[in-house]
């Protein structure tokens, strides 16, 4: 059976990616078709010889920044020919699901969300995008490619023949917007093997995010300014970086991006993981549950389906710094016991391990396959 592999970009290394890496340990000889491809930042995990890209790469060689070529991407996406394929697996946050493939071949996509910006996201993305000067024709112009988009998107969300959900998050999302009501949830792989759960507890509560606004780091930063004998140390960069920088009291150390080996260090000696983002699944807090430590979590989205309220972390609402603040009590009074459960909350992480993944997808793809 030959099989290929459809991830939108790869342009950095993130939790999709990682689950595009899983696919590819999975069917080692199949090549990975994607839009856009950064070979200094994914070339180590996804090497040049195995990637195809489309048209639009050309342009972002010549210096054209990606954001721009955002309204092209579903004719790009649409260019690949996989006739010479059984098997199509596509890993979609926004476009790869809209491939096209002949009625022999079966595609299966697993979906991270439908295109957050185009739809749930829409309205804040475009305050957060549409700004200075002529931020009222940028608005328009934005308004105009997405509304473009979110028919596109429409239009082609029946395309997969098998399709995934990573959370009950993404797959309301799915429901919603999609209107299909046959979506299977699959959590992401999270390679827990890597993971040791320790007797460590450092004196500093930990971030692994990428800095960007819409990551709502900003809640833990201001939150935690305001109690300066506690130490908050955030892993990662990104284009927030200086204004969380200018807002953070002396307590909070940002060490921008480390090596996954530093990372998991840092994990290991936490005293707790601090999560306070909307996400449709979030593997970095089930990382944290790996090495045995609690969670401090937004109580909202897919951390809800891994992490267990009181057990292996507690959850904040609503999302701003004051609840963050009035949580922080509770987390004091139960930390012995997290201290002292470290293999529970480590044997719940395991139940998101690459090897169930593998397992579940390969399962329903077999089934499907054989209809």
């Amino acid at each position: 059976m030959k099989v290929a592999l459809v991830h939108e970009m790869l342009a950095k290394m993130g939790g999709a990616e990682r689950v595009v890496d899983t696919f590819q340990k999975m069917f080692p000889d199949a090549p990975i078709y994607t839009l856009l491809y950064d070979e200094k930042a994914c070339g180590t995990v996804f090497p040049k010889e195995k990637v195809r890209v489309s048209s639009l790469q050309k342009w972002v060689d010549l210096g054209v920044p990606r954001q721009l070529l955002v309204s092209q991407m579903p004719r790009a996406i649409e260019e690949f020919d996989f006739s010479e394929f059984d098997l199509v697996i596509s890993s979609s946050s926004a476009f790869a699901h809209g491939i096209i493939v002949p009625s022999h071949v079966f595609h299966a996509c697993y979906c991270h969300s439908p295109m957050r910006y185009a739809w749930d996201y829409f309205h804040a993305y475009l305050d957060e995008k549409a700004t200075g000067t002529f931020a009222w024709l940028k608005r328009r112009m934005m308004e105009l490619i997405l509304h473009k988009l979110r028919v596109w998107d429409s239009a082609s969300s029946n395309r997969p023949d098998l399709l995934f959900a990573n959370s009950r998050t993404t797959q309301k999302r799915i429901e919603k917007y999609w209107r299909r009501m046959d979506s299977h949830i699959l959590y992401p792989p999270v390679e827990t093997e890597r993971f040791t759960a320790t007797e460590k507890h450092g004196e500093y509560f930990l971030i692994v995010s990428a800095l960007e606004p819409f990551k709502k780091i900003d809640i833990a930063v201001q939150a935690f300014s305001r109690i300066p004998k506690h130490k908050l140390v955030i892993i990662g960069d990104g284009s927030d970086r200086i204004r969380l920088e200018e807002m953070a009291g002396k307590n909070i150390e940002f060490l921008g991006r480390k090596s996954d080996e530093e990372v998991k260090e840092f994990l290991e000696c936490a005293r707790g993981f601090v999560f306070p983002g909307l996400e449709d699944f979030g593997i970095a807090p089930v990382e944290a549950m790996a090495c045995g430590k609690p969670v401090i979590a937004y109580g909202e989205g897919g951390v809800t389906e891994s992490v267990i309220n009181g057990e292996t972390g507690i959850f904040f609402t609503p999302q701003t710094p004051e609840a963050l603040l009035d949580a922080l009590p509770e987390f004091f009074e139960q930390e012995e016991k997290f201290q002292k459960n470290t293999a529970k909350i480590r044997a719940r992480a395991e139940e998101f391990s690459e090897k169930v993944f593998v397992q579940q997808f390969l399962q329903e793809v077999k089934k499907g396959m054989a209809l």
